[in-house]
């Protein structure tokens, strides 16, 4: 009979032990350790995520409940909560950071076409969340006078849906700041939202043959150089499309920027949105398409907020937020690749709901993630070893 162990054991072999260890030791994670490794610190936090703990006494509790099971882990015994408080503080969470893009890295060869536009380009999706805090007690993520923040900048691929970029940082430091540190491949079309206004951004895209698409600031100073027919059949939707030269006051020069302004009307919330772009051959429809692709980010975000535990923290420094944010994002990423390989239709919250259940059970992961519903053949299979032992 073959030996399964259990799904937890199963999704850290996502995880290869060696490269987990390259970046420890790049990071020097381990520097006067006692005992309790960052390996081990890693899956109580992930643990943690799964299972939806809300403290560190619910994470080591979890853990210690499963004596026994731990070595399938590479646990000798469940965590101290002491213990686990300090690695948090002060480990590195850069290790973190390093597993995010390595399994990314491994995600995105599973992922397939997520967009059904008729065009080759690539699409992507730039946005950010802000996660409140308390500022007397995170006194280092400091937003505004009586209130601390910290943003989770995030650049999420159609392809797939799996995030492409992601940083996080205290809550004063603006999208822009960020968005101007990014490099895109030629022929990539950026879609975003009013916070990344920023003609001159938008002028050295176009130079770097980069497309955008965004939404209008209502006090946008331009001039309109040429109106563009609109189809009859996307006449109701679409109310105007024009090639205007945005002005930019002192950000573009005299020669400002050419692009295109489409104004768009919402019958479902009856209100009028006017995009722009700086790509002059598609469809006014498809400019439309593909800023309502954008709410694929914020799906993104509300499914982070609400499934995994990312607004509440264990612990209150620095080191041991973002230690909490990063294993969050490595567990959403699982999440969306686990939903990638199944032949099971899941939703995100139905996945992560039954799979907290099923953390220790010994059952083949890609069975039970194609035919969740159905009794593994294993136990059929010990009933009959139980009755010939008993013979």
């Amino acid at each position: 009979m073959n030996r399964v162990c259990s799904i937890f054991s199963q999704l850290l072999k996502l995880f290869p032990r060696a490269e987990f260890e390259g970046f420890v030791k790049e990071r020097n994670g381990e520097h006067h350790a006692r005992g309790f490794t960052c390996w081990g610190q890693f899956v109580s936090m992930l643990f943690c995520q799964l299972a939806r703990a809300h403290s560190l006494r619910e994470i080591c509790q979890g853990l210690a409940a499963c004596e026994g099971k731990l070595k399938h882990l590479g646990l000798s015994d469940g965590p101290k909560r002491a213990t686990l408080a300090y690695a948090n503080g002060h480990r590195p969470w850069e290790i973190y950071q390093d597993q995010f893009y390595a399994l990314l890295a491994r995600c995105r060869q599973e992922a397939g076409p997520g967009h059904k536009f008729r065009f080759k380009n690539k699409l992507v999706s730039l946005d950010s969340t802000t996660i409140g805090l308390c500022v007397s007690m995170f006194d280092w993520a400091h937003f505004q006078r009586v209130k601390g923040a910290v943003k989770v900048h995030l650049m999420l691929d159609h392809d797939g849906y799996l995030p492409k970029f992601a940083v996080i940082t205290t809550g004063k430091k603006h999208d822009i700041t960020v968005a101007r540190t990014l490099q895109f491949e030629p022929g990539t079309i950026v879609v975003m939202d009013k916070g990344y206004a920023d003609y001159a951004w938008w002028k050295r895209l176009t130079e770097q043959e980069v497309y955008f698409v965004s939404r209008l600031r209502e006090d946008a100073s331009y001039r309109v150089d040429r109106q563009r027919e609109i189809p009859e059949a996307h006449g109701k939707r679409i109310l105007r499309d024009e090639e205007i030269t945005l002005l930019g006051y002192g950000q573009l020069g005299e020669e400002g920027l050419r692009v295109r302004r489409i104004e768009v009307w919402d019958e479902g919330k009856q209100e009028k949105f006017v995009f722009v772009t700086n790509h002059l051959r598609l469809a006014a429809s498809t400019i439309d398409r593909i800023y309502r692709e954008r709410w694929q980010i914020e799906t993104f975000f509300k499914s982070l907020k609400q499934l995994l535990k990312i607004k509440t923290f264990v612990g209150t420094s620095e080191k041991a937020v973002l230690t909490q944010i990063w294993t969050a994002l490595i567990a959403m990423l699982l999440l969306r690749w686990l939903k990638l390989k199944a032949r099971y239709g899941w939703s995100l919250s139905n996945l992560l709901a039954l799979l907290r259940q099923q953390l220790f059970v010994y059952r083949e992961l890609y069975s039970w993630l194609d035919d969740p519903f159905t009794a593994p053949p294993a136990i059929v299979e010990i009933e009959k070893q139980l009755a010939l032992d008993l013979v």
